[in-house]
């Protein structure tokens, strides 16, 4: 069960439920135990799914910035896909692109060089496997392009490693695989030190992009928030994980702020 095993996956939940039961006690939304400042809101950007033609790609990118997100993020892995994005947003919008470990590293160089043209915002795991860090920093040093990954490090110790090797312009830890809040903290100081950006992957709902939220809310400067780019026939935690004008609010509740619907959660279990 992904990279790093089932047991950190688990340790990463009882994390955020106990950060939230100490929210909760004191009374104070999660971002101000750790000692972020008071912010409404965040920006968000769209985290489309793979789609595979153009012609899905501009429509879903169309329709994210009609739904008024200023940040896209795509999973395509050809370049006339990514540049469909690029078309429809104009020059001046960021655009990521997240390839989830496709390519060698001569691959992905290649690719980075040709993808330059298109001004990228970050190239995210370019390189298989995503423990390979010398060979990412490489794809950063040479291909032209801003490296993000994280998502798949288990450990504060990958990012050190990760860091030290250069690999890094932008650190995406995800708090439901590193750990939980506790280990997001120690990585989010640590790229401070590095003067590497974080940027959290969150690309899931529920608690977990909670926490995320509050997570980012914390940094010193601003970062956007993943929001996964679909729609739910369920949805537990209403509002509260919907952006507005490409933004989302950030929990003024004690703890995460949010609990979920309990009548939704009763005809869940019941079904």
């Amino acid at each position: 069960m992904g990279r790093s095993g089932p047991a950190i996956y688990a340790l990463s939940g009882i994390d955020i439920a106990l950060w939230d039961i100490a929210g909760k006690v004191a009374g104070a939304p999660l971002y101000r135990l750790l000692g972020g400042s008071s912010r409404a809101d965040l920006p968000a950007y769209a985290s489309l799914l793979r789609y595979g033609t153009a012609a899905a790609v501009s429509h879903y990118t169309e329709q994210a910035l009609t739904r008024g997100y200023r940040l896209v993020k795509v999973h395509e892995i050809t370049v006339p896909e990514i540049k469909a994005a690029r078309d429809v947003m104009g020059a001046s919008m960021p655009l990521m692109v997240d390839t989830n470990c496709p390519w060698t590293v001569a691959q992905a160089v290649e690719m980075a060089r040709r993808l330059v043209p298109l001004g990228l915002h970050w190239l995210e795991e370019p390189v298989w496997p995503p423990e390979n860090l010398q060979g990412l920093a490489e794809v950063r040093s040479q291909g032209g392009v801003a490296t993000a990954a994280g998502e798949n490090y288990g450990t504060v110790w990958e990012f050190r490693r990760a860091l030290e090797a250069g690999a890094l312009t932008y650190a995406q830890p995800s708090v439901t695989k590193i750990g939980g809040v506790t280990e997001m903290r120690r990585v989010m100081t640590l790229a401070e030190m590095f003067g590497v950006q974080v940027v959290p992957h969150s690309a899931y709902f529920g608690p977990g992009l909670l926490a995320s939220i509050h997570c980012i809310a914390a940094l010193p400067t601003e970062s956007p928030v993943e929001r996964f780019y679909c729609d739910f026939a369920d949805n537990p935690l209403g509002d509260a994980i919907h952006p507005r004008g490409g933004r989302i609010a950030v929990p003024q509740g004690p703890g995460l702020g949010v609990d979920p619907d309990p009548r939704l959660l009763e005809k869940l279990r019941r079904s």
